[in-house]
């Protein structure tokens, strides 16, 4: 009698489950974006790293799509952002550079402009973002005035990692529009807030934007000491002088834990059982940094628009959806997130966004269309038109020119070889670029 009662118990709850999972699946997907900041092509191990151990993100990459050829829409953080945001080159939102805490205290992302927080909301989704905001650090440009229901981060470019100090010596750890200073190394904050909001809302369909500090600086492990305090200011002599073997292994720990959070945040998608409707983003804000980091034998850094400067290693997971262990080396940019977002839950896509929906590429396969891809920063140009890449250095100096195809570290400028296609394609890039300024917000 027992054994009877148990396979039919068995059963039941094989049927409640599937039944449980298919209810998931027929309702709207939760769409989880995290970006990491100052990540290169070449740091994790997926991307060929033998320095930094990432098992979360690789079996991410496992179980879904790998990208070779994703780029963010600048070489630094704010444009980036600015760009997913709103779907469009940032340079027509007028953040085309990075919004300092010294400098720029008044810019920020005009409220004018639709977030992806805020079109998704009108398809009935909870929104809530924890980490790095960076277009704005006056409160009318807070997440919070943006679209995001629910905020805790900083609004600079970077903070302490345990005193939340920014790089002017204020204090910088929000929530909401409110400063709330907490305990705990913020990378780990990240994810404690994160896995929370996904607990909280795991009966509503929910958009989550996870974009993280690590591991831009300060360089700064779980034991390090606070290096910033009220008051302290950019220059100020650090409380112990790092060598370089200590930044790369402060650098590597920065990409271990960080990898650890994400790996609790799928962690909890299971736990909960909605993980099969959850589509999960993965990317970085630009390349490495000229101090520690690798590009993966891209040639440049952050803050040059060669390609270790833009392209970024990035990954898209959503089990039963997305094909796994996938490598797909579409041209792909952060603006892009923007309308794949929309098509995927079904919303209305915005007429007037610059990044095209890449849903069907993501879950049949579908080739992209043909389309010229921009960038632009501190005075030079750049665009891909297929596998040529043009650079417009600043100052009117020569252009360069690659086919990535054969080249993909950038040794050998092509330039006086092709002169009709550099004279093409320098057309076609100084007409994106008066456009998208002409539109400027700012």
């Amino acid at each position: 009698m027992t054994t009877k009662f148990n396979r039919l118990l068995g059963t039941f709850l094989l049927a409640v489950i599937t039944l449980s999972c298919s209810a998931q699946k027929a309702g709207k997907p939760n769409i989880i974006i995290i970006m990491a900041d100052d990540l290169g092509y070449g740091d994790l191990s997926c991307y060929g790293s033998t320095m930094i151990n990432t098992p979360n993100l690789d079996k991410m990459a496992l179980e879904g799509i790998r990208f070779t050829d994703f780029h963010a829409n600048g070489p630094v953080c704010s444009p980036t952002r600015a760009a997913i945001l709103t779907g469009k080159y940032q340079q027509r939102v007028g953040i085309d550079g990075v919004v300092t805490a010294k400098h720029h205290r008044d810019k920020g992302l005009a409220t004018s402009e639709k977030t992806f927080a805020e079109a998704i909301k009108g398809a009935g989704y909870v929104t809530g973002m924890f980490g790095k905001w960076h277009v704005g650090y006056k409160t009318e440009f807070n997440p919070i005035n943006q679209g995001f229901d629910e905020y805790i981060g900083y609004v600079s470019g970077n903070v302490d990692y345990h005193s939340h100090i920014d790089q002017e010596g204020y204090e910088d750890w929000w929530e909401g529009d409110k400063i709330k200073n907490e305990k705990g190394y913020s990378t780990d904050l990240i994810t404690k807030h994160s896995v929370d909001f996904i607990k909280r809302h795991k009966d509503e369909p929910f958009l989550l934007y996870i974009p993280h500090e690590a591991p831009h600086g300060p360089f700064q492990g779980r034991k390090s000491p606070a290096e910033r305090y009220v008051g302290w200011k950019s220059g100020a002599k650090p409380v112990k002088k790092k060598s370089k073997e200590e930044l790369n292994s402060l650098h590597k720990e920065m990409v271990e834990v960080m990898d650890e959070g994400i790996g609790e945040v799928m962690k909890t998608l299971k736990e909960l059982n909605i993980d099969e409707n959850t589509l999960v983003f993965f990317c970085s804000d630009n390349g490495a940094s000229s101090r520690v980091g690798s590009n993966g034998g891209l040639r440049g850094y952050k803050s040059t628009l060669w390609e270790g400067g833009h392209r970024v290693a990035a990954m898209a997971r959503y089990p039963g959806t997305i094909r796994p262990n996938q490598i797909n080396d579409e041209t792909i940019l952060t603006m892009d997130l923007f309308p794949t977002i929309m098509d995927v839950v079904g919303a209305e896509i915005l007429e007037d966004l610059d990044g095209i929906s890449i849903k069907e590429n993501l879950f049949q396969g579908q080739p992209l269309p043909e389309r010229d891809l921009f960038w632009g920063y501190a005075g030079s140009k750049a665009m891909r038109q297929g596998d040529w890449k043009l650079i417009q250095p600043k100052n009117d100096a020569e252009p360069l020119l690659y086919n990535l195809n054969k080249d993909i570290s950038e040794n050998n400028n092509v330039a006086s070889e092709h002169p009709d296609l550099v004279k093409t394609m320098l057309k076609k890039l100084e007409a994106w670029s008066e456009n998208v300024y002409s539109t400027s917000n700012n």
